[in-house]
């Protein structure tokens, strides 16, 4: 019997993790044991294991684990973790936040230049072979408001500020952020709705913010504005913004995720003109494992020497 103590790596891309651990160096201080995430540990690997790593588990699992001190979690958000039953109060929670920092910038920018520049109409015209020339819009001038100033609002911010856009958003504590000219609590969204050209929504899914763009938060919006859902399915009242869509309350939305995925075939966000529904496409990366590797041995460290961990869900915020 080992006394190093039991991570158990819950996931089917075990493998990159085991590596990062190696390579920092921690491999010798820790005993690791690999599941794939389609399989079901033991009985033994549950009771034994004090730390976990998995995208999430079933209620019940946990309540095996009587040892267990640590979950990091492979995602950003932790809905469904904190949503369990037998989630005990003494195991710290981590999250993956900040992991996205690469990827979803890029593809929010890619958003904001899908609806401000003619090249998806320009491409289904090419097929017609047909020429219409539409002005494209500028960015610069324009005001994108952020709601959920987090590192992956702050990223985004910091890059469009540099293509000439006026940023604006909502922060828990508010405070200063490169980039963005007013940080605004969240009491103050309402005035954010009202201003931006583009509203980008980051929030995580709490109760406070489930169905928070709905009928009367879409009538605020300009009617030449654009909606951006890169947060959570949750955010959005689907039945409200494909009526606001209809009645051209607002002039598009580009969607990434959604309350059920993959999307239902049967689900009005797909035939609705003026919304661009994306697969789900924001966070995921090729390298994704590497970053949240990172984040995993830097916190597999600081739990080794009985340091505070990175990362730490507020349960009461719920994020």
């Amino acid at each position: 019997m080992t006394s190093r103590p039991h991570l158990l790596l819950w996931a089917d891309s075990a493998a990159a993790y085991v590596d990062a651990i190696e390579a920092a160096g921690l491999a010798g201080r820790v005993a690791l044991e690999c599941v794939a995430r389609k399989a079901k540990p033991s009985p033994e690997q549950l009771a034994r294991a004090e730390a976990l790593m998995s995208y999430g588990v079933a209620p019940g699992v946990l309540g095996a684990m009587p040892k267990l001190r640590w979950v990091q979690a492979m995602t950003a958000g932790v809905e469904q973790w904190l949503a369990l039953p037998d989630l005990p109060a003494g195991v710290t929670l981590t999250c993956a936040r900040g992991t996205h920092k690469e990827a979803m910038p890029e593809n929010i920018i890619g958003a904001l230049l899908y609806a401000a520049k003619p090249y998806a109409e320009a491409a289904a015209n090419q097929k017609l072979r047909k020429w219409v020339q539409r002005p494209a819009q500028p960015l610069t001038g324009r005001t994108l408001g952020i709601l959920g100033l987090g590192a992956i609002g702050q990223e985004v911010a910091r890059i469009a500020a540099a293509l000439g856009l006026r940023v604006i958003g909502t922060k828990r504590r508010p405070g200063p952020v490169e980039g963005v000219a007013e940080v605004l609590p969240p009491e103050r969204t309402t005035e954010v709705l009202a201003r931006s050209d583009f509203v980008l929504l980051l929030l995580p899914s709490t109760p406070q913010t489930d169905d928070l763009i709905d009928a009367g938060r879409l009538a605020i919006m300009k009617p030449t504005a654009w909606l951006f859902n890169f947060g959570r399915g949750q955010l959005v009242k689907d039945e409200d913004l494909v009526a606001a869509m209809k009645a051209k309350k607002i002039a598009g939305a580009v969607l990434d995720v959604y309350r059920k995925e993959p999307l239902p075939p049967e689900h009005p966000f797909w035939t609705t003109e003026g919304i661009l529904v994306l697969p789900h496409i924001g966070g995921p990366h090729p390298e994704r494992d590497r970053f949240v590797g990172r984040l995993l041995v830097e916190n597999l460290a600081r739990f080794l020497d009985g340091r505070p961990l990175r990362e730490v869900v507020d349960r009461e915020a719920g994020y």
